[in-house]
């Protein structure tokens, strides 16, 4: 079994429990195990450790300040190839360019308000997982 971490952003928590219960139903039918799970408002010196590869990027001021805009929903996922599963479950980062049917397609409005996160490899799980739940 494989471990990932799935986290549902600021502007799904703020519409609702309805819109939350819909994502780990998807996340659930699909195979997924929730190992982890609590909603908490990230501090500003952790979001931006956890985007800290973006650091030098354009976008990574707007980035933190919006992922510590509201609280989140972090959840840490097991089944097997978690991480590339779960990456193809919620579709491209641009939410207009996301498949049919996936999280992002469904639930995502911009490029920043894509619904949730989700590990980009096993390196950033392991990483993102540790600085989330300890």
């Amino acid at each position: 079994m494989q471990q990932t971490y799935f986290m549902i952003k600021p502007e799904i928590v703020a519409a609702g429990d309805q819109k939350i219960g819909a994502i780990l139903a998807i996340v659930n039918t699909a195979g997924f195990r929730v190992t982890g799970l609590h909603m908490r408002q990230l501090d500003r010196a952790l979001v931006e450790d956890f985007y800290g590869e973006h650091r030098e990027r354009p976008f990574y001021g707007d980035l933190c300040d919006y992922i510590t805009g509201g609280p989140v929903v972090a959840i840490r996922l097991e089944r097997e190839n978690a991480v590339a599963a779960l990456r193809e479950l919620i579709g491209a980062t641009n939410p207009s360019e996301a498949a049919t049917g996936t999280i992002r397609d469904l639930f995502g409005v911009s490029l920043q308000n894509n619904a949730v996160h989700a590990s980009a490899n096993t390196d950033d799980a392991a990483r993102e997982l540790g600085l989330i739940f300890g």
